[in-house]
């Protein structure tokens, strides 16, 4: 069955993998991590890398390193996390990126996918990393 919202793996690894973090009172590894979510240890790290880049977690390296907040849990939304990964959500007039060549005079979906994308974005940007600590 198929899902009108659909997160890919990092997205998910991303929100998940930041909140286990703000839990943590002390470094979490890669390992812990893809443990506690499901996921593989390979694919989390290379989220975590990313996240780490862009400003939102901090690593250590070593037996005791692993990974921290770089911001207050309450300053990172999980539209931050999920642009970070996915890239800047962009609401196109036409879901089909047909609108030059389109044969019908109306949309077949009108204004739907437009509506649902600013909803999604108005969520996320609304969810915070303190919210599910």
């Amino acid at each position: 069955m198929g899902s009108v919202v659909r997160f890919s793996e990092a997205a998910s690894i991303s929100l998940r993998g930041t909140v286990l973090i703000a839990k943590s009172d002390k470094f979490m590894n890669v390992t812990k991590i893809a443990e506690e979510i499901g996921g593989s240890r390979h694919h989390v790290a290379k989220v975590m890398q990313r996240l780490s880049k862009d400003g939102y977690i901090k690593s250590m390296r070593g037996p005791t390193g692993g990974f921290v907040l770089a911001k207050k849990p309450e300053e990172i939304s999980f539209l931050d996390l999920y642009q970070a990964i996915e890239g800047k959500i962009i609401i196109k007039e036409c879901p089909f990126d047909k609108k030059e060549t389109c044969i019908f005079e109306k949309c077949l979906l009108s204004t739907f996918v437009p509506e649902i994308t600013q909803d999604f974005i108005d969520y996320l940007g609304k969810q915070f990393v303190s919210d599910y600590m």
